[in-house]
């Protein structure tokens, strides 16, 4: 039996820690860098990259 989880924020990528609360974040200053980590993650937890503004992006799995 698999058992998975789906239709919740697995974890997020931001430039600034006091923005997440409740989920794992990853710290990254530039721009480039938060793409790249946030794609990596999505990649490993095997979920979807979604940019909500304001320098955070979330990893979801649908």
């Amino acid at each position: 039996m698999e058992i998975t989880i789906s239709g919740m924020i697995l974890c997020a990528v931001t430039d600034d820690g006091a923005k997440m609360n409740g989920i794992p974040a990853f710290i990254m200053k530039s721009e480039a860098a938060r793409q790249e980590k946030a794609r990596l993650l999505s990649r490993i937890l095997k979920g979807a990259v979604h940019d909500v503004g304001d320098g955070v992006l979330i990893v979801v799995r649908h």
